[in-house]
């Protein structure tokens, strides 16, 4: 490969300056061999690239089987047959036994605790370390910034200080205490004093009462001196609540209590990525990759970055230490608990190069090298400790069925050993995302029964996979009709079921996926809460913002008690025939203007993607959509945006001169919403130099060959492409 060197490892080749960081520096803390280390290595790779092979192999054959059923069958299309036509190939599985998780030393925030998620590019170190320290969250500039507190009546946010809107957010956030910590009489609305007094706390009242809170034990700790807190800290729902107190504060001056910012408990893990936000086509990247999650596991990474005249330097909070009410200490962590997500098993990299020279599996790749920098931090090395429990958490996403989950589960076993973990040291989050796996789920678990700690729901990978696997059916529902598709509420109501069942109460999460308009916080905290509602004990968030807010939802509903409810129900809904609804349009009557509509919003998100990411190299952003409407994309976006129109086109709703006017025209757009970027390169009206814009004609017009529809193929030949064209390698 051009721009790469390589060191012989066996039969294997492995990048060299990976091979050098690895050698010199995470091998050694790791208390291993460096020599063995690469023998072991080496050893997986050749004795897992077949594995991976033939399971990937496996997906072609069942679709191509699912092709020919379907043409052969879609004018008489009966559901019955359909389903014993999956029995007969393999891709419905036959359910295994009843049985419960028995994973052990997993975190209380995996395990106890509900509350946020976050998830975000491990490659971007300053929004990394963003989300480490979003374990706490200011939740008055959370409401100040966002749209929950309206700008009417003079409490518009300017660009200074508004007196009127810091009393609406000190008026709502009166009414969130009232609500998680009422007090025994009154309200926190009349509060003029918080103070402990013989281990309790104690209010004053504006008439001069005094009062404690209606459930006593919910106060946990304090700072400063007992008859003038600098801090009170309340506990709900397993979620900590700090009331910060200054009198002398230009907000804590305007308070009858002198509060001068309630700070909350908010994202409890995150998922640090490098897979659908991340763009990691090379070795140069995955390196980045590597040491990135080197620093923050230890919590020893750091960012610098200008903002105005100022240079700041973005590092790991430290915890928060406070007495409690009988006279102890009690240390709470100021970070989240990190979760690491390595890439599915489709893609490869040439960061390490085959026996016949051919780029390995890199979801082989991720599982060594993230596991051997995480045990650095298992053996006390750096400036935290991420697992008390002395786990390490991996997302494995793309899996499809209980076949592809046991590989996962054997690869992990290999690595163990090669590292010298005991058995089920790294655990593991099965994202059900796959529609083989949501079928499948129970026996997807059950393959990784000891070291399941996690499962999730989400809406877009899924929609890809669903409109992929029936393509050859007929035209799909529109983007926005697919929300209220009866399979996907199969979907989501099956997967806290399973999750149920299979004992995850109390042991793993149960989650649900992303609120993707990070500017819409009122739309966010008016409907997210239905997640812990539906018995979900953690969902993803876009920002620390964002988890501030859906914090709030885990104090007005106890997660804890919706399983309960709900296991006591029974939970003995088979959900499956629902699930195998597919969501295609019986009599498509779509107008001339509805079908340009789909096209045009389905290609302007795709493009405002595919450019960032093929020319910039990034893998997440806030990209404006149609209506300028900030939207976080990533590539299951992406996969769902390209599938449409690729289905559309398969079925002549609209034509290929039709798609190629449409996306020449949403280039211009995206070209506009970009002119403020110095270093955006422009796509028309130079289409065919455009890198980028060929990206996004490759993913609609080769979108029904794409192995089940995803995106990264071509994603990753295409920005190679202009890396290369860039002298970028």
């Amino acid at each position: 490969m051009s721009g790469f060197t390589y060191v012989n490892v066996g039969k294997i080749k492995v990048e060299k300056n990976i091979y050098d960081f690895f050698s010199e520096k995470v091998v050694p803390e790791a208390e291993l061999d460096v020599e063995q280390f690469w023998r072991d290595f080496e050893k997986i790779v050749l004795d897992f690239t077949p594995r991976n092979k033939e399971l990937l192999e496996k997906r072609d054959e069942l679709q191509n089987m699912i092709d020919a059923w379907i043409k052969e069958n879609k004018e008489n299309f009966d559901s019955e047959a359909y389903k014993k036509f999956l029995e007969e190939i393999g891709y419905l599985e036959k359910e295994v036994e009843d049985f419960e998780i028995t994973v052990e030393n997993v975190d209380d925030e995996i395990a106890k605790i509900a509350g946020p998620q976050l998830v975000v590019p491990i490659n971007n170190a300053r929004y990394a370390i963003n989300a480490a320290n979003a374990r706490w969250g200011s939740l008055y500039d959370a409401l100040y910034g966002s749209d929950i507190i309206s700008e009417e009546g003079g409490a518009e946010k300017g660009d200074v200080y508004n007196p009127v809107r810091g009393n609406k957010v000190i008026a709502f956030c009166r009414e969130f205490l009232d609500e998680s910590v009422p007090l025994a009489s009154g309200s926190h609305h009349d509060s003029t004093k918080y103070a402990v007094e013989n281990g309790k706390l104690v209010v004053t009242l504006r008439n001069g009462e005094k009062v404690g809170l209606k459930d006593e034990e919910k106060f946990v700790g304090y700072q400063g001196d007992e008859s003038a807190p600098r801090s009170i800290l309340l506990k709900n729902n397993g979620l900590h609540i700090d009331i910060q107190i200054d009198p002398n504060h230009p907000v804590g001056k305007t308070d009858s209590a002198g509060i001068k910012d309630i700070v909350i408990e908010s994202a409890i893990t995150t998922i640090m990525d490098c897979e659908d936000s991340v763009t990691a086509v090379d070795a140069q990247d995955k390196l980045e990759v590597y040491k990135n999650w080197y620093g923050l596991i230890r919590g020893e990474l750091t960012s610098t970055f200008k903002k105005g005249d100022k240079v700041i330097e973005r590092k790991f909070n430290d915890d928060r230490v406070y007495k409690t009410p009988n006279g102890g200490e009690l240390t709470l962590s100021g970070r989240v608990l990190m979760l690491v997500r390595n890439v599915g098993h489709l893609m490869v990299n040439n960061a390490v190069l085959n026996e016949d020279g051919t780029e390995a599996y890199e979801g082989i790749l991720d599982a060594v090298f993230t596991s051997v920098i995480a045990k650095t931090n298992l053996l006390g090395k750096g400036k935290y400790i991420n697992s008390k429990k002395g786990s390490i958490y991996v997302v494995k996403p793309k899996m499809h069925g209980s076949e592809e989950v046991k590989f996962t589960n054997d690869l992990f076993a290999r690595v163990e050993d090669m590292l010298g973990l005991e058995r089920n040291t790294i655990k593991i989050g099965v994202m059900d995302e796959e529609r083989r796996t949501s079928l499948n789920l129970k026996n997807c678990i059950y393959e990784v029964k000891d070291r399941a700690i996690f499962i999730n729901t989400g809406f877009l990978d899924r929609t890809g996979d669903e409109i992929h696997t029936s393509m050859e059916l007929g035209p799909m529902k529109r983007k926005g009709d697919m929300k209220n598709a009866v399979w996907l509420d199969a979907y989501e109501k099956n997967n806290v079921q399973i999750g149920l069942k299979t004992g995850f109460r109390n042991k793993a999460q149960i989650g649900k996926g992303m609120w993707a308009m990070p500017d819409m916080m009122k739309d966010m905290y008016e409907t997210k809460i239905a997640h812990p509602k539906a018995g979900a004990n953690t969902a993803w968030v876009p920002s620390p913002t964002a988890a501030t807010i859906h914090a709030l939802h885990y104090h007005y509903v106890n997660v804890q008690e919706v399983q309960e409810e709900l296991l006591a129900k029974g939970l003995n809904e088979n959900y499956r025939d629902k699930i195998l609804e597919i969501p295609v349009e019986e009599n498509p009557n779509w107008t001339p203007e509805e079908i340009q509509e789909e096209l045009d919003n389905n290609a302007q998100t795709m493009l405002g993607y595919v450019v960032r990411w093929v020319e910039q190299g990034i893998g997440c952003s806030k990209v404006p959509d149609i209506n300028d409407i900030g939207l976080m994309e990533d590539r299951a976006t992406l996969r769902i945006s390209s599938q449409m129109i690729a289905n559309w086109l398969h079925h002549g709703i609209c034509t290929k001169e039709q798609v190629e006017e449409t996306l020449r025209r949403m280039a211009e757009v995206v070209d506009r919403q970009n002119a403020g970027d110095p270093l955006y390169r422009n796509m028309a009206p130079n289409f065919e130099d455009s890198v980028a814009f060929q990206a996004a004609r490759d993913l609609v017009f080769e979108g029904t060959k794409q192995p089940n529809g995803y995106t990264e193929p071509i994603l990753q030949r295409r920005r190679l492409e202009f890396k290369k064209k860039m002298g970028l390698i």
